[in-house]
């Protein structure tokens, strides 16, 4: 896929070595491309497997079972059953599948109930996450006691004491309910025998909270706001249980001020959120990835807030040995468990790539052509309107090649091929409503604000500088990216937004991925960041508070900006278009402190 260095590239192709010197003396700008060379194509392979029906005709839901915790706090869940036509529950003992969820078990569409996977044969347990929901405690999104009560849920659902459970459990749910599967699914609870996160995050820092060091203004408030108004929904059992209701309503409304809005404030003005530590890494996923060894199939989406996790993860499990796959769509994050546009090239639906998974895994059904039919790695080519296939991530057959920034970026610069003919530099002006008009407001509001600019970016592109490589013959990029820069700023620190784009011959600018990063925080953890030979493909920065670096007005800085990985075709008589701008409007916003040292400032590269 494409990897971006600019400005001074510090990586060799064979046979370029006197050409590298050059361009690191000149500082010339670089684009390392990701060519992908072969894939396994989607389609022309006949389904062995076919998804059995339905086996109940409904389903029952036995409300508000109440689960003790070691701690003493007791977490409420809905439990639904298998029910005959005329929902009566059917007795008998089934797998299970344990869901846990931040936003109110009652609330449809929220909850991650699955009826078409109980109606084959499947109890789903929906418990709500302490402090909330109907749940006792105080919740402080996937904190260690929280992550402990996964674990509990696992073998109390497991356990022979529940009449309708065979002892076998799969994990099940989306966003929340996926994230917390990967952290159950590392403490290795007993009866756990495989699970089917959808869209969850590797890193709560890089992939979603935080990213490139400016806060997620777009998502992360109203993400807040929708756990909060869930909690404060009167539980069902209030009419029976009023003072138990009263109270974890009032607990609920006091934990508000001590962790919801005291994280957004603190942020805001500098403080501790505002960088990477304990509180995030306890909270991320990729940390105990390592650990999971129960077979997992990961979804995720190109246009996903998790877009830059979901590979990874895949990643740390194959090579792990751990039975895994990875399915990326063209989805966003509220619409990828809705799996539009699926079935396609021979991709069946997430509903029944989840139940041939649970079947095989959790059921104990024997699936002799699994590995067969279903490949490592399916992905959704962004602007081809197709999947297809591929035996790892990034792709085996890869080939990474550079591409170095010439020309005005005002006007319109070139990507090219040699560093021999790259000259000149460009002024990226801070224009504070860069990002308004483009995929970032789609992709960072979970598809709440579409306004059309997610499919073009022509005017977006007018906000900062511009790189264009026309393409001759058709060009698949897959993988992640990356960005070297060399630059100077007139003020003390300053954003940076970096957008890989294929434009139209009717000048259609489409954003495939993206990244971003603040110039203070641009020091290195080089025993994190992956190469291939001497190019940096995924630059990872500690952005912790420690690592922050001066940023003097007029001093040459080096700077490698992450770019999210992706899979994209660029068809002939295309472009590919490197855009960079200085601000993502409203995604992104700097701390306040921040804001005062980068209002109005020119980055120069």
């Amino acid at each position: 896929m494409p990897r971006m260095v600019t400005r001074g590239s510090a990586g060799r192709v064979p046979g370029t070595r006197r050409r590298r010197k050059q361009a690191v003396a000149r500082k010339v700008p670089v684009l390392l491309v990701a060519l992908v060379v072969a894939a396994l194509p989607a389609t022309g392979r006949a389904a062995v497997w076919t998804a059995r029906p339905a086996q109940y005709p409904k389903v029952a839901v036995e409300r508000d079972v109440p689960i003790k915790m070691s701690d003493g706090v007791t977490l409420f869940a809905n439990v639904i059953h298998p029910a005959d036509a005329s929902g009566v529950a059917v007795p008998g003992r089934f797998p299970v599948l344990l869901t846990q969820t931040p936003y109110n078990k009652l609330a449809t569409g929220l909850n991650f109930e699955d009826d078409y996977l109980v109606q084959r044969g499947y109890v789903q347990v929906i418990a709500d996450v302490r402090g909330t929901g109907s749940s006792e405690g105080a919740w402080t999104s996937f904190g260690a006691r929280e992550q402990r009560d996964g674990y509990e849920l696992v073998e109390w659902a497991a356990s022979l004491k529940r009449s309708w459970s065979n002892g076998r459990v799969g994990l099940h749910g989306t966003s929340y309910g996926a994230i917390n599967q990967i952290l159950t699914a590392a403490q290795h609870p007993v009866g756990l025998r495989a699970a089917f996160p959808i869209v969850p995050m590797s890193d709560s820092y890089r992939d979603v909270a935080v990213t490139g060091g400016q806060f997620d203004v777009s998502f992360i408030p109203s993400w807040l706001g929708l756990v909060t108004a869930a909690g404060e929904l009167p539980p069902t059992y209030t009419p029976t249980n009023p003072s138990e209701a009263a109270g974890v309503m009032a607990s609920h409304a006091q934990n508000v001020t001590a962790f919801q809005a005291n994280l957004v404030a603190q942020g805001m003005v500098g403080g501790d959120p505002i960088f990477d530590g304990p509180f995030y890494r306890t909270r991320s996923p990729i940390e105990v990835i390592d650990k999971v060894r129960v077979p997992m199939f990961i979804v995720g989406g190109w246009y996903d807030l998790f877009q830059r996790g979901e590979p990874l993860l895949y990643q740390h499990l194959a090579r792990n040995g751990v039975p895994t796959r990875l399915l990326m769509g063209p989805w966003y994050h509220t619409s990828a468990s809705l799996d539009p546009g699926l079935p396609a090239d021979g991709v069946p639906s997430i509903d029944e790539l989840e139940l041939r998974w649970m079947d095989h895994y959790v059921r104990g059904v024997p699936d002799p052509t699994l590995n067969k039919d279903i490949a490592p790695v399916t992905v959704f080519r962004l602007g081809s309107d197709h999947y297809t296939r591929f035996t790892s991530w990034p792709p085996k057959d890869t080939a990474f090649a550079p591409r170095y920034l010439t020309g005005n970026g005002l006007s319109g610069g070139s990507l090219i091929a040699g560093a021999r003919g790259a000259s000149g530099s460009d002024v990226v002006p801070w224009v504070p409503t860069a990002g308004l008009c483009s995929r970032s407001l789609a992709q960072w509001t979970a598809a709440g604000t579409m306004q059309g600019c997610e499919n073009d970016q022509r005017l977006n592109d007018l906000m900062g500088v511009h790189y264009d490589m026309p393409v001759t013959s058709a060009t698949r990029l897959a993988g992640p990216a990356s960005l070297h820069l060399f630059l100077t700023t007139n003020g003390r620190d300053a954003p940076l937004t970096v957008r890989l784009e294929d434009v139209a011959p009717d000048g259609t600018s489409t954003q495939i991925t993206a990244g971003w990063n603040l110039l203070s925080m641009r020091a290195l953890t080089m025993s994190k960041t992956v190469k291939t030979g001497s190019w940096i493909v995924q630059p990872y920065h500690p952005f912790t508070k420690a690592s922050v670096l001066p940023t003097p007005a007029g001093k040459v800085m080096e700077l490698w900006v992450e770019i999210n990985p992706t899979t994209a075709p660029i068809a002939a008589g295309h472009t590919l278009r490197l855009a960079i701008q200085q601000t993502d409007t409203p995604h992104l916003a700097p701390s306040i402190p921040e804001q005062m040292s980068i209002i109005g400032n020119m980055l120069t590269i």
